[in-house]
């Protein structure tokens, strides 16, 4: 029935398995079409070929169920599994939300954007250095920003300028959308630590393991002199050869933290 379905569904099929012991419930195989014009003989073919393996006795088949999903439906039900998060001194809230709490500093996302909505450990944690860390009046890069999620709590944590770029063009457009939302001014750009000048307070970068040793140099060069680096995004697995890097460039751990497996580090020139 999946092989079936997968010929006619969109992006492949979905399976929904009983949670009663086998034989308590029927599984059920779901494929999703576009709704167009060749939507109705998709359906037509998908329930001949279906009839067609009843004759191999494999097991009873259900019938073909079809129904229309709305898109109201799928943003519903997307939107019911974002939630407003507290982490650190900020509360995280997705844009449809009104939630607030006293004394803490609102972040409103839209988390259908980019990476970075406060939901995975890595932007905890960094969301927690910055809570913590003196921004008042500094220089602060972001790396890698995503949703531009770690760019607005510095913003909000009162730094004087905020730098943050992203390879992806669309994390780009997200972050700009973001900062906007929260009514903060970052200077977005596409790119990475090798295309922006000078030298920053803070230097923020949730990555991954691999990408922080490839690019450890560039992050050093754009580190001040009594500065600090936070870099998250290292599993447990990748930090010997993270810290190496990161070691060859003189930059010391000053803080160590870790979480699900996830470790970030704060360092120091």
């Amino acid at each position: 029935m999946s092989e079936i379905l997968s010929r006619y569904g969109h992006n492949g099929i979905a399976v929904e398995i009983p949670i009663a012991p086998r034989g308590g419930a029927d599984h059920t195989v779901k494929a999703y079409l576009v709704e167009d014009v060749d939507s109705f003989a998709k359906v037509a073919d998908a329930r001949d070929a279906l009839g067609h393996l009843q004759a191999f006795g494999l097991g009873p088949i259900g019938e073909l169920a079809v129904r229309t999903v709305d898109d109201e439906d799928w943003l519903e039900a997307w939107k019911a599994t974002v939630t407003p998060i507290h982490i650190g001194r900020f509360l995280v809230r997705p844009t449809w939300s009104h939630a607030t709490e006293e004394g803490a500093i609102t972040i409103a996302l839209d988390p259908g954007m980019a990476f970075g909505t406060g939901l995975h450990p890595t932007t905890q944690q960094c969301l927690e250095a910055v809570s913590y860390l003196d921004l008042e009046g500094v220089r602060v890069l972001d790396v890698g920003t995503g949703s531009g999620i770690l760019a607005i709590a510095a913003a909000k944590r009162g730094a004087r300028e905020i730098v943050a770029v992203d390879t992806d063009a669309l994390a780009v457009d997200a972050a700009r959308e973001n900062a906007a939302q929260n009514r903060v001014v970052l200077d977005v750009r596409r790119g990475s630590a090798a295309d922006v000048a000078g030298t920053f307070d803070v230097v923020l970068a949730n990555l991954v393991g691999p990408i922080l040793e490839r690019i450890a140099p560039d992050l050093r060069a754009r580190v001040s002199a009594g500065g600090s680096l936070v870099a998250a995004g290292i599993t447990a697995e990748a930090e010997p050869a993270v810290l190496a890097a990161f070691a060859a460039q003189d930059l010391r751990v000053r803080e160590r933290s870790e979480r699900a497996d996830w470790v970030r580090l704060i360092l120091t020139p």
